[in-house]
C-alpha cells in the first residue's frame, strides 16, 4: 500500500510539473484565425513574462508587452509594466481564463463584450546558467564598477526556453524606450545571442552576438562587444532582489 501511495504522490507532482508555464511559447492561434503573417515570441520566467512581436515578411517590429503575472488554477492574471500596443493600459491588471490542452495553452476572456481566445504552442522549456529575469544594476567603465537602483524607469532581460528578450521602458510614465530579443545559448562561460526582432533597427535582425559570462554570488556579470562594436561590461541582478518595487508591481 505504501508503494501506491508513493507512486501516487510521485504521478501528481509529475503533472503539476509538467504544467508548468515557464518557457517559451508562440501563438498559433487567435480568436480562431491562424496566425502566419506576424511572430509572436512570450517568455514566462520568474513569475514575469515578456513578449515580442515581429512581421514575418519584412522583420518589421510590431509590438512588445509584459509585466508581472499569477496563475492560480485556471485563473490567469497579467499585470502591464509595458504595452506598447496601447500605452494606456500600462499599469492595468488583466485577468483571463488559462487552459491547458494537448500541451498547448489557451488563454481567453471577454475585453469589451468580445472574446478574446488565443492558442500558445510551447518552444522550449529548457533551463541553463542564466535562466531567469534579470534587470541591469551595474557597468563597468575605466576599470570602475558603477552601480545604480532600479526604477520605474529600468531595463530587464529575461531568458527561458532558450529564447531571451530585453526591454527598456518606464513603468510610470508609461514611456517604452526599445526592446530586442531571440534565440540564446549560454554554455561554460560563453554566451551567444541571435537577434530575430528589434524595435529600433529590423536590419539587425539575423545577427549573432558573443559575449562571455560568469555568475557571481547570484549576478550575471556579462561582457564583450554591444551591437555598436563598443565593449561593454554589464552586471544583471535577479529581477525580485534588484528592482525594489518588484514586490508591489
Amino acid at each position: 500500500m505504501k508503494t501506491l501511495i508513493t507512486f501516487a504522490l510521485l504521478f501528481c507532482f509529475g503533472w503539476v510539473q509538467a504544467q508548468s508555464i515557464e518557457g517559451a511559447w508562440k501563438m498559433t492561434h487567435q480568436n480562431g484565425e491562424e496566425v502566419t503573417d506576424v511572430e509572436y515570441i512570450k517568455i514566462y520566467q520568474d513569475d514575469y513574462f515578456a513578449f515580442g512581436a515581429k512581421k514575418i515578411a519584412d522583420n518589421a517590429f510590431v509590438g512588445a508587452g509584459g509585466g508581472p503575472f499569477e496563475l492560480d488554477g485556471n485563473t490567469y492574471t497579467e499585470t502591464l509594466n509595458f504595452f506598447t500596443l496601447d500605452p494606456f493600459q500600462v499599469g492595468t491588471v488583466n485577468k483571463y481564463q488559462l487552459d491547458w490542452v494537448d500541451g498547448k495553452i489557451v488563454i481567453s476572456s471577454e475585453i469589451n463584450g468580445r472574446m478574446l481566445v488565443e492558442i500558445w504552442e510551447r518552444v522550449s522549456d529548457a533551463q541553463d546558467d542564466l535562466t531567469g529575469n534579470w534587470v541591469i544594476t551595474g557597468r563597468k567603465r575605466d576599470d570602475e564598477i558603477r552601480r545604480s537602483t532600479p526604477g520605474a524607469r529600468r531595463t530587464i532581460k529575461i531568458l527561458s526556453g532558450g529564447r531571451f528578450q530585453w526591454v527598456a521602458f518606464n513603468s510610470e510614465t508609461k514611456e517604452f524606450s526599445g526592446s530586442g530579443g531571440g534565440t540564446y545559448t549560454a554554455k561554460d562561460g560563453k554566451y551567444t545571442e541571435n537577434i530575430t526582432f528589434f524595435s529600433r533597427d529590423n536590419s539587425r535582425v539575423g545577427a549573432s552576438l558573443g559575449f562571455d559570462y560568469e555568475v557571481i554570488d547570484g549576478e550575471w556579470h556579462h561582457s564583450g562587444l554591444s551591437s555598436t562594436g563598443n565593449p561593454i561590461y554589464e552586471i544583471w541582478t535577479p529581477y525580485a532582489i534588484g528592482y525594489p518595487g518588484a514586490k508591489k508591481d
